[in-house]
């Protein structure tokens, strides 16, 4: 009976590592990597891919396993002439806490940007388009 005890006690203590920490967030500051960086604050994110960027207002939540999925908005006709208006979108992805892949899909069209990589702390390297410095979200 210990043994089926033990056993219990054991998967119980697995399956609380898979629930959700209600206080874990995407952590503030740059993320960069080749032509894509996301800058993230208390308030919100501003990320850029390529010559297209969007927003995200709030921390970002994380699960357990450090996957995210939250709404903002996005600009996929940005430069070198921005067209049109910002779209809903699903910023999505996940983190190790160093690493982080980030998917943006504007969710009234079949747009999906990226995946791409990023790196915590690392300047993005954006090839023909800036990237904002300061963040454009309440």
């Amino acid at each position: 009976m210990s043994r089926v005890l033990l056993a219990v006690a054991l998967l119980a203590s697995q399956c609380d590592l898979l629930t959700p920490d209600p206080g874990d967030t995407l952590a503030a500051g740059v993320w960069g990597g080749d032509d894509a960086g996301l800058i993230v604050s208390d308030t919100g994110a501003h990320a850029h891919v390529g010559c297209t960027a969007g927003n995200v207002t709030g921390k970002i939540p994380l699960d357990s396993l450090g996957r995210f999925d939250v709404a903002g908005t996005y600009h996929v006709q940005l430069y070198p002439v921005a067209i049109g208006e910002p779209r809903p979108a699903r910023f999505t992805g996940r983190t190790d806490g160093d690493r982080l892949t980030l998917t943006v899909t504007l969710t009234d069209t079949a747009v999906v940007v990226g995946p791409v990589e990023l790196r915590f702390g690392v300047e993005p390297e954006m090839a023909m388009c800036p990237i904002c410095r300061v963040q454009p979200y309440p």
